[in-house]
């Protein structure tokens, strides 16, 4: 059975290791801890751990004197920045939840997501990579959305459109504030508090805001640190967005743990990316499998010095053993996989980094302490070793629940605590957990998920569609791609090309179809659903 909240059972971790239980705690363990050490290097920004601890109090002062009370929602739709990890700290600081935004979403998605969290403050980076965010929200707002909650928007980079507030103003705002007040504040965070609400998608296609605890964060990446072997004065390039659970997770949090030293990058790019491993020593680099592909093709690496790395962190999609060897051989003496889902705080599983390229390959470790894996069958029976089933988890690193979704909180999470993850996996004799295939329809596009309801929902909004299912298909460089089969309405005349132009302007571009097929029907079981496996397999046959 799962811990109660607050409770830590005997797992083998000291007091020391479990604590301390909450965000605030955890920026002011590091800031005594760490001190002088680099905690965050943005471009030519470099901050110790001190110095973060500082920005991270001005930021809560700010937010206190701005009226954010705990509980409030704040939304944060920006890139990885110095910028970014001081706005989240700062709010969660005060007993805030906060809630990331993918930079690569539109307005409409955007906004969605506000209106649903009730977030009532906004930071954002508007004008990042030419995205007029701003004007896309309030295009969102103009076409019928409403954002009752939302009270202020703070904008984090160069640009600061009429009635928002820039971020440098917003932190002036907290001066006058006694310093007694911010401490009492973030001391009275407790470990139990709802402290993110990362959304996720479910069969609907409609986000859901997984929301998890301080102290299941800290203890789950201490789990994730010590069975990684991230370690002080570690120097992690950070790749992986903060606006994803792994990314902030077990990029953030983690250092803040371990006294790792981020280095951000705010968009991959190969070339880039070589540059700084040499200039910064990065020691630490984990990523979706195509970074690592990328990396050793790109033509730039015969002219890095990439002695400095030592671990790689990958999962999130298949990993060709081929890769695996390439990476050992030619990049990393560690390489590790990890499983998990925003439901389990992003952590279910983490591999041996001292395993033989098979077995990190083909499984993705045991479950990190004091939790519990299965493979089930449909009545939720443990599987034998060896048998395939549903996998499903139970511990202290199962969220809270949906915001404001009983039912779908229901759905995921059963009367004995057990996540219903909707992966089908294997157990075998070791207790290594491999995953086999999914009971839900999502794919991955080069690390992001794809849940292809919602492009669904989305291409059916065409006037000339009738109908569409979406599926992912194999693709070199990103894993997979979404291939969409349409039909449409009696007398339209549509074609691929409009149909993807309908999809870029109101989808993030992971989730835009590659290709597009017209069809005049779809195969159906007797009771009329689509059957997507057959869907698949004729991708899998050939064109068409």
């Amino acid at each position: 059975m799962a811990a109660p909240p607050g409770e830590y059972p005997d797992d083998g971790l000291t007091a020391a290791q479990v604590r301390p239980r909450t965000v605030p705690a955890l920026v002011a363990a590091a800031a005594a801890r760490f001190g002088d050490l680099e905690a965050i290097v943005d471009g030519a920004e470099r901050w110790s751990f001190g110095q973060l601890a500082a920005e991270v109090c001005r930021c809560a002062a700010a937010m206190i004197a701005n009226g954010v009370e705990p509980g409030d929602r704040v939304a944060v739709w920006a890139p990885n920045s110095r910028h970014f990890v001081v706005a989240t700290l700062g709010a969660v600081s005060v007993g805030a939840v906060l809630v990331p935004i993918s930079t690569r979403f539109k307005g409409d998605e955007a906004a969605w997501i506000l209106a649903k969290s009730g977030a009532r403050l906004l930071l954002v980076d508007d004008g990042f990579l030419g995205n007029d965010y701003v004007a896309m929200l309030r295009a969102a707002v103009t076409a019928g959305q409403e954002l009752p909650g939302l009270r202020q928007v703070v904008t984090l980079g160069a640009r600061t459109p009429p009635e928002t507030t820039a971020f440098a103003e917003f932190l002036l705002q907290g001066n006058g504030l006694a310093a007694g007040l911010v401490t009492a504040r973030l001391a009275a965070v407790d470990e139990d508090a709802v402290a993110d609400m990362f959304f996720t998608s479910g069969t609907t296609g409609r986000p859901k805001g997984a929301m998890t605890t301080h102290g299941q964060n800290a203890r789950v990446y201490q789990a994730w640190s010590d069975g990684v072997g991230l370690r002080r004065g570690d120097r992690y390039l950070l790749v992986n967005p903060l606006f994803h659970t792994f990314g902030y997770k077990a990029g953030l949090l983690a250092a803040l743990i371990t006294g790792a030293t981020l280095v951000l990058q705010p968009v991959f790019d190969a070339k880039e990316a070589l540059g700084l491993i040499d200039a910064e020593r990065i020691t630490v680099l984990p990523g979706p499998p195509t970074l690592y592909a990328s990396l050793l093709d790109h033509p730039a690496r015969r002219h890095a010095d990439l002695g400095s790395l030592r671990l790689a962190v990958t999962g999130a999609a298949v990993v060709p053993i081929a890769l695996v060897e390439r990476m050992r051989a030619e990049l990393f003496p560690e390489v590790v996989i990890a499983y998990g889902l925003t439901e389990s705080c992003g952590t279910v599983t983490v591999g041996d980094r001292r395993a033989d390229a098979q077995t990190i390959a083909t499984t993705v470790g045991r479950p990190i302490s004091g939790t519990e894996v299965i493979v089930a069958d449909s009545d939720g029976r443990p599987r034998p070793a060896g048998e395939s089933g549903e996998v499903l988890v139970r511990g202290y690193n199962v969220m809270r629940g949906y915001f404001d979704d009983p039912e779908g909180t229901a759905a995921a999470i059963d009367a004995d605590g057990w996540l219903h993850t909707g992966d089908v996996g294997v157990l075998d004799e070791q207790g290594l957990l491999r995953i086999t295939d999914r009971l839900k329809d999502m794919f991955v596009v080069g690390g992001f998920n794809v849940y292809p309801a919602e492009v669904e929902q989305l291409i059916a909004r065409h006037p000339g569609v009738s109908e569409a299912a979406a599926i992912g298909v194999s693709d070199d460089r990103l894993g997979e791609v979404c291939r969409a089969y349409v039909i449409p309405r009696p007398g339209a005349e549509i074609d691929a090309a409009a149909i993807i132009e309908f999809c870029r302007d109101r989808l993030a571009n992971f989730k835009v179809p590659r290709e597009v097929v017209i069809v005049s029907e779809l195969p159906r079981n007797a009771a009329g659903k689509v059957l997507k496996y057959v869907l698949r397999a004729a991708a899998a046959a050939g064109p068409g």
